[in-house]
This record gives C-alpha cells, structure tokens and sequence, in this order.
C-alpha cells in the first residue's frame, strides 16, 4: 500500500501527502542550492527524522517503564558535504528537562535505545552520526 503522495509545485517547492492521514509536508530547495529555504528541506527531513525516530523508541522505552521524558527537546544539525552533495554529518543533541529523576541505569538503556531506531539503522556509515545527551 502505498505511504506518500509528492507534487512538484514548481519553483523548487514540493507538497507530500501522508495518505493514511492527510497530513501534509511541504518541502523546498535551501538557498544554498537555488532554493527559498522556506521549509525543510529534502535532507532536513532526513536528518530530522533521525532526532524524531531516536526520540520516539525512547518514548516507547520510557512509556514501558514509567520513566518521565515528557519535554524532552532534540537540536539537528546537518552538515552538508559536497562532489557530491551530500550529508556528511548529523548531530542530535538531546536536551531533558531539569527534575527528570533518571538513575544513571535508565540512561543508559533510554540512550542505548535511541542508538537502536530504525533511522540510524537505515542512514548510510558514511554519514557520521554525532549525539549528545544532556541529562
């Protein structure tokens, strides 16, 4: 079954459709590539989806031990190579709210955790994958 449907509405802007919802992402080229850098860019999202999925297997990690990460705040950073261009680096810095009450043990497993997603798994070696957790 069939997961997205991407327009090209022209001027370097695309428009994809998450078909189960409705729910919309609207993409352009970033100014350093011709574009109005008006919304994430193409690999915006990918290095985004990275914080996102690490996030959201820690999400289910802390839901399934009752450990609070509510508020929990993800930067990206994507480093941009070129010949060809490319994303070279991602760097995820996690950022938990002050009061959590986490034991160095649930660190470790919510930090191991995040190393496990799926969008790590999927994003080429090459690509340096540089996080930070700020507990």
């Amino acid at each position: 079954m069939p997961l997205s449907e991407i327009i090209y509405e022209g001027g370097l802007r695309t428009t994809a459709t998450h078909l189960a919802s409705g729910t919309v992402i609207e993409t352009d080229a970033p100014v350093d590539n011709n574009g109005k850098g008006e919304r994430f860019s193409p690999t915006d999202l990918v290095a985004s989806a990275l914080g996102s999925c690490m996030l959201t297997i820690m999400g289910i990690k802390a839901r399934d031990n009752q450990w609070p990460i509510e508020n929990t705040k993800v930067t990206i950073t994507k480093i941009m190579g070129t010949d060809p261009r490319r994303i070279t680096e991602i760097h995820v810095t996690f950022d938990f709210p002050a009061g959590h009450g986490l034991d160095q043990k649930a660190r470790t497993i919510l930090e191991r955790a995040a190393h496990t997603c799926p969008v790590a798994n999927s994003i080429h070696p090459d690509i340096k994958q540089v996080v930070v957790f700020n507990w």
